[in-house]
């Protein structure tokens, strides 16, 4: 009965953790750019009561065992990087990547991030910053005298300068990063992922080349969290940790029994 109440608690835990990873994505469902994460779990040690292949009285090899589990523990809460919905803004600097890759983000310590967030603006110096004040990366800045903006689907960025309707001004081309394991990315919080062992080193290419996405400018990418499948997991975990609690009751009533005995 005590391996049970270890068991069973060690449910809880990793439900109670399943719970606090729903909870992220439900509070991030209308975060620009946010990919939703799921917890993976593993069943722990297992204690060999009787191994397999015993040789009985008889001579014969035994074919089964008995193996009794120690519980669950957490292993990773992975990131879903599927196509988040898209909301129409008609703002030329809100910016989705239709496909794989990221943005880059030059940080105030000269590092380079990643973001999925397009939601760009122009800073006291006209240039192409995040909302927290991010650079873009390459730098881009925007004349005084622009008058309007595009951004074409590979990337290409240009103005029409006041006073001369006819043509565009090319101020720069949008790069974008793309991983080998783009689960692997450290989340920063922010919207900003950082490069790390698990992700692999970034390869950078032009919008719609070398695999990766084009983009769409007017429009922004938010979380692809789906609320009804965040709800069905929520009660699913919470039905787990009701019987894991069960459980703890069940072995300690068992106890209870076996400390009432008299000789």
């Amino acid at each position: 009965m005590i391996r049970a109440m270890g068991t069973a608690a060690s449910g809880m835990k990793a439900q109670q953790l399943n719970i606090d990873t729903i909870a992220n994505n439900l509070a991030n469902v209308n975060t620009t750019g946010y990919k939703k994460s799921h917890a993976e779990f593993q069943d722990l040690l297992y204690e060999k009561v009787m191994p397999g292949g015993q040789v009985d009285a008889q001579g014969r090899a035994v074919p089964s065992r008995v193996e009794i589990g120690h519980g669950v523990k957490l292993v990773a809460t992975n990131k879903n990087f599927g196509q988040g919905t898209v909301v129409s803004t008609s703002n030329p600097l809100d910016l989705m990547i239709e496909g794989d890759g990221f943005f880059q983000l030059r940080m105030p310590d000269g590092t380079i991030k990643y973001t999925r967030d397009g939601s760009f603006k122009l800073d006291a110096e006209r240039n192409v910053v995040t909302s927290q004040g991010y650079r873009l990366e390459p730098a881009m800045v925007v004349p005084e005298d622009a008058v309007d903006l595009s951004v074409s689907r590979d990337g290409l960025v240009s103005v029409r300068i006041q006073g001369d309707d006819a043509n565009l001004q090319e101020i720069g081309q949008l790069e974008l990063a793309r991983f080998p394991n783009a689960a692997g990315l450290e989340t920063r919080g922010g919207n900003i992922f950082a490069e790390s062992p698990a992700s692999g080193a970034p390869l950078l290419a032009n919008p719609g080349l070398d695999g990766v996405g084009e983009t769409a400018s007017g429009f922004l990418e938010m979380s692809n969290v789906e609320t009804v499948d965040e709800l069905v997991s929520m009660i699913s975990a919470q039905r787990a940790y009701e019987l894991n609690s069960k459980t703890i009751t069940m072995a300690d009533e068992m106890l209870r029994i076996v400390n009432g005995l008299k000789r």
